[in-house]
């Protein structure tokens, strides 16, 4: 691009923009470094020397079409956040539960916990992202079911605690916010929220270009919950003869996804975005991949007194995370053989020639939710599940 295309305005809109932030650049170092030419020597002093002159003389011909460089705030950063939240501060005060004690905007989100409900409260907290299933978000350009995704998965981190949860906290990186971005996400936690009864108290929003290429996104989030003290459910009641109930799950929920991703969406795939599957009941693959991580709060809810433990399957499979609820002197078996997986695991592992050993340690294969009871509670489970509209089976045993 020449002088006379600056001048006259002629040049590409990608190559002004380009330029304007290589000149903001240049202009923001000039101004905090313009001493340092005197501290450099030979062809070092004459290569800043020029490199910045011509930042200057770049600058000269812009501000002269009416743009006043030097004056230019440089935090479009907040002035975007603050247009951003004032548009969505209707929608997150939509979640507000009467423990909210201050609105949006404080340094701090405020809770006050109800004593009169618990003899003995205990805080029980949990952190978690939906890991490369924003990828997937971006490729189909969906992104208010992973905001849902978040928020479910961690309130049955800590409901399979024994928990209520309370109130939930996020965090959005992006290498620049648009509206239509963070709103589709925020839409999908106040619906995640409002549908668990819980409070979306606050959150960071961070824009942050030289970390996330323009487009890319990552999402976090942190949930607290309450759990009377001698309600905890840990592990400690699981006892030999106890059963593996298997709740089904809507799909890999939020693990996995970079294998799935390889496989499925990778260059090499040989699959085309929004290409429609047969095997998949018609649905694309991203739409398969972005069924929404179900929410267990209310089945657990009803289910904990009849039952020994609960394990949330996420990554490391069923074993893995049952394990955890499992006394060390105990063991457990599982039998795969007892459901049918849905359609996208037997996809990923064709496709892909994943060994199933591999399967069973990244996916839960439609198993969402493991319940751990006795065997008399057999009849129990099944009629609270079938309220639910869910259909246990027993995948396993403790022994």
């Amino acid at each position: 691009m020449t002088k006379v295309d600056l001048v006259r305005y002629t040049s590409s809109q990608a190559i002004r923009s380009i330029l304007w932030k290589q000149v903001v650049r240049a202009r923001d170092a000039y101004a905090s470094c313009k001493t340092l030419n005197t501290d450099l020597k030979g062809w070092s002093r004459r290569r800043f020397r020029v490199y910045w002159t011509g930042g200057l003389h770049i600058l000269g011909y812009i501000e002269s079409r009416g743009f006043n460089v030097w004056s230019r705030p440089i935090k479009p950063t907040f002035v975007r956040r603050t247009k951003i939240y004032a548009r969505l501060k209707p929608l997150i005060q939509s979640t507000f539960t009467p423990g909210v004690v201050r609105d949006v905007g404080a340094f701090g989100a405020f809770y006050q916990l109800d004593h009169a409900r618990w003899e003995q409260p205990t805080l029980v907290s949990s952190i978690d992202g939906v890991g490369t299933k924003v990828k997937v978000a971006m490729v189909a350009g969906v992104h208010d079911t992973v905001g849902e995704d978040l928020v479910n998965h961690c309130i049955n981190d800590i409901a399979v605690c024994g928990a209520e949860p309370l109130f939930f906290l996020d965090y959005f990186a992006t290498g620049k916010l648009t509206f239509d971005v963070v709103g589709d996400i925020m839409a999908g936690l106040v619906r995640a929220c409002k549908n668990a009864g819980i409070a979306l108290i606050g959150g960071e929003t961070a824009e942050m270009p030289d970390l996330y290429i323009r487009g890319d996104y990552d999402l976090a989030g942190t949930i607290i919950g309450v759990v009377e003290r001698k309600g905890i459910i840990d592990g400690s009641s699981v006892q030999k003869g106890d059963i593996l109930w298997g709740i089904a799950s809507t799909g890999l929920h939020t693990n996995g996804y970079s294998l799935a991703r390889r496989v499925l969406l990778g260059s090499l795939s040989g699959f085309v975005p929004g290409q429609k599957f047969e095997q998949l009941g018609g649905d694309t693959i991203e739409e398969a991949l972005l069924r929404i991580h179900k929410c267990y709060l209310p089945l657990i809810r009803d289910l904990k007194e009849h039952v020994h433990a609960f394990a949330h399957v996420t990554g490391g499979g069923i074993e893995g995370n049952t394990q955890r609820v499992i006394p060390e002197e105990l063991r457990m078996q599982v039998n795969y053989n007892q459901w049918d997986r849905p359609p996208i695991f037997n996809l990923i592992q064709q496709h892909g020639v994943v060994p199933e050993e591999d399967m069973r340690a990244t996916f839960n294969l439609g198993i969402g939710l493991v319940v751990i009871a006795p065997p008399s509670a057999e009849k129990d489970i099944l009629r609270i599940a079938a309220k639910h509209n869910e259909n246990p089976i027993a995948i396993g045993s403790v022994y």
